[in-house]
């Protein structure tokens, strides 16, 4: 009887055998996909380089344009300063803040600061005036039988779109002659026309 045969699984092989083939066909798709990403974003980069080109081109067309015009409002203003002229000046200033101070619309104020008055507050007086930006603004005395309700309106009419930020200038207690709480408001007024 002879001895029993092992056998052992001998690769003699310099290179064991590695499947290789789907890790290079993946590293080949992914280099593939990477270059198409690449190529879009070069493509980008051009793109928005040219607008930026234009929208330069455009902004100094612009400010050249805006150059000749302030140039040619000094030109009128140092004509319209001439001592010949300056009479006529001052007139078309003071008729044009005439002007501008009627274009207050009674009618239209009382119907704004009625849709934010509430009903238990009375307004004593109503006086507006042109800032120095030629804004409107309203110089308000305000009487109530407590002061819960001068805040409602306070706070109503600074959300409201029409009025702006207020601004409590003084206030009043009640007197003998005059049984209501009296706050004097100043609010800027944006009439729509």
């Amino acid at each position: 009887m002879s001895a029993p045969r092992i056998i052992l699984p001998l690769n003699l092989a310099s290179e064991p055998f590695r499947r290789d083939r789907p890790l290079l066909v993946a590293s080949a798709a992914t280099a593939a996909l990477l270059l198409g990403v690449f190529l879009l974003l070069v493509h980008g980069i051009a793109v928005q380089r040219e607008a930026a080109a234009e929208n330069r081109a455009q902004l100094a067309a612009l400010e050249a344009r805006l150059r000749a015009v302030a140039a040619e409002q000094a030109q009128l203003e140092a004509r319209l300063r001439e001592p010949a002229n300056a009479q006529v000046l001052d007139r078309s200033v003071l008729l044009n803040s005439l002007i501008l101070r009627k274009s207050i619309s009674w009618t239209q104020l009382f119907s704004d600061l009625e849709k934010v008055m509430p009903g238990n507050v009375r307004l004593i007086t109503v006086r507006p005036f042109l800032t120095g930006d030629n804004a409107v603004q309203l110089d308000m005395v305000v009487g109530a039988q407590s002061p819960e309700p001068v805040i409602e309106l306070l706070k109503r009419l600074e959300r409201s779109p029409t009025f702006g930020a207020t601004a409590l200038l003084s206030s009043s207690p009640p007197t003998q002659n005059e049984p209501l709480y009296r706050y004097r408001v100043s609010v800027n007024y944006a009439q729509k026309f």
